[in-house]
Order: C-alpha cells, then sequence, then structure tokens
C-alpha cells in the first residue's frame, strides 16, 4: 500500500460515508443502493451491516470490525488516491453514534473530499416496528436521542435523569446491557413506573425481537430474555396503547396553509 502523501494518480471520485439502515437490506436509499453497485472499495461496519447488501457487488470489501481508525483511513485514501470509487458504509444513519466525525476531520486534514449520504435510523425502524408514532399531540412534541454512559462517557447535564425532565419520547441506543440503571436513572429523573417502555432488538432484521412493558417491569423482562446488545430501548407516554389523540393537521375544521 502507498503511503497516505503520495501523490494523486486520477482522484476524481470524493470518498462516501454511507447509511447502510438498521438491518433489512431494503431500508438502505436508492442513491445508497447505486453508491454500493458502483463502488470499487467497501469498508463496512462489521456484522453490523447486513451481508445481503454486498452481495454481488463489484467491490473489493473490507470488514472494519477488526481495525482501528489509522487502518481504516489507509484503506480509504489509497483507494481515493488510485481514483477509485471508495464507499465507508455505516449502519443506520452516520451522523448519530456513527464515530464519523473523526474519519471527516482525519480526510480534511489530508485533502481528501467527501461527501455523506444518510441512511434510516435504527430509531425510526424501531418506531416503525411497533407501530407508534414519536410524537402526539398534546402529549409531546419532542424526541430525544441519547445512551446511557459507560465505557463512553455521558456530560452530566445530559445524564438520563437530567433529559427524563422533559417527560418526551425517549430513545435510548447502546443501552440494553445496563437496563437496570437506565431504568433506575429515568424513575430518578421523574418518568412514572408506569410509563411505558419497549425494547427492539435488531429491528427490522429477520431475528428481531419486541419486549414491552413498564419502567416498573421492562429490566426484569429484559433480564429474562436473551436481549444482551443491539436493541432500542423507546420510553415515554407516547408509546401508550390506550392513547386516542387526534392531531388538528386533517380536522375538517382546522384551517392551514399546507396539508
Amino acid at each position: 500500500m502507498k503511503p497516505i502523501n503520495a501523490p494523486i494518480e486520477a482522484a476524481l471520485h470524493p470518498v462516501i460515508f454511507l447509511g447502510a439502515g438498521p438491518g433489512d437490506p431494503e431500508l438502505i436509499t436508492i442513491k445508497g443502493r447505486r453508491l454500493l453497485d458502483e463502488a470499487d472499495v467497501v469498508v463496512y461496519a462489521g456484522s453490523l451491516v447486513n451481508g445481503v447488501l454486498l452481495d454481488g457487488i463489484k467491490a473489493v470489501c473490507h470488514d472494519s470490525a477488526p481495525l482501528d481508525l489509522e487502518a481504516i483511513m489507509r484503506l480509504l485514501a489509497d483507494g481515493y488516491r488510485r481514483g477509485l470509487r471508495v464507499v465507508r458504509l455505516h449502519t443506520g444513519d452516520p451522523a448519530i453514534y456513527g464515530a464519523v466525525r473523526e474519519q471527516m476531520q482525519w480526510l480534511d486534514d489530508v485533502g481528501i473530499p467527501y461527501e455523506v449520504v444518510p441512511g434510516v435510523s435504527s430509531a425510526f425502524a424501531a418506531a416503525a416496528v411497533l407501530k407508534k408514532e414519536l410524537t402526539v399531540p398534546g402529549v409531546t412534541q419532542t424526541v430525544i436521542f441519547t445512551r446511557q454512559a459507560g465505557r463512553t462517557p455521558v456530560p452530566e447535564c445530559e445524564s438520563l435523569r437530567h433529559l427524563a425532565a422533559a417527560q418526551a419520547t425517549m430513545c435510548v441506543f447502546l443501552s440494553v446491557s445496563m437496563i437496570a440503571s437506565v431504568v433506575d436513572e429515568l424513575l430518578a429523573g421523574g418518568y412514572p413506573a408506569a410509563t411505558p417502555v419497549a425494547v427492539v432488538e435488531r429491528a427490522s432484521w429477520p431475528d428481531q425481537q419486541i419486549v414491552r412493558g413498564s419502567l416498573a417491569d421492562i429490566a426484569g423482562k429484559i433480564q429474562a430474555s436473551r436481549i444482551k446488545k443491539t436493541a432500542m430501548i423507546v420510553v415515554g407516554p407516547a408509546l401508550a396503547e390506550d392513547s386516542r389523540i387526534v392531531s388538528k393537521l386533517y380536522d375538517a375544521g382546522f384551517t392551514h396553509e399546507y396539508r
């Protein structure tokens, strides 16, 4: 492999950071599917990416799971400098817990152009699986994406107990292995024990699992299940099964500029 600062031979194509979606291979965008099919080099995020997305493509594919940042970036830079179409394939949408910031900064530092193509977040896949709208008129108009502090720290002002004061819908990423502490923090922050909770493991994959409950019992249900990781915790009053609130958007008596 050439050194990073080797002369550019035929650099015509920016590196693409591409959201693969939550798992279902049909939940990649049309643009994303085209970019994968056209790619010469794909560096993908290990087992979190559905391998079906890579079936039949012409690209040389590299699993980034065993690689550190420097090794990943050398693959991207080498492909770019050889004039190849390079795709860095992330799960869900790259903007949320995608670790793309340091990769983009690295490319900025060496003068390599890149583009970001969004994908379907696992939060939205979970909502679809649950058949729930995360915002409900008169109940909550706010959705919080967050995680519990673990090996990756979270600022104290963004702790679950602080965020819980909003009583909004909360999508808690990367935290199901700490479900007991998640529950404790949410209760301490003011969510009632009866607040509905759903945990969706591997949303949109063939083997997806759903566990429903409340803050009073969800920890026990998860600990009794085989769900250990790759799951979304969704909590908040918007999940209430008995809600029959109707929005104003299609109300015959509601005047509006757009519908």
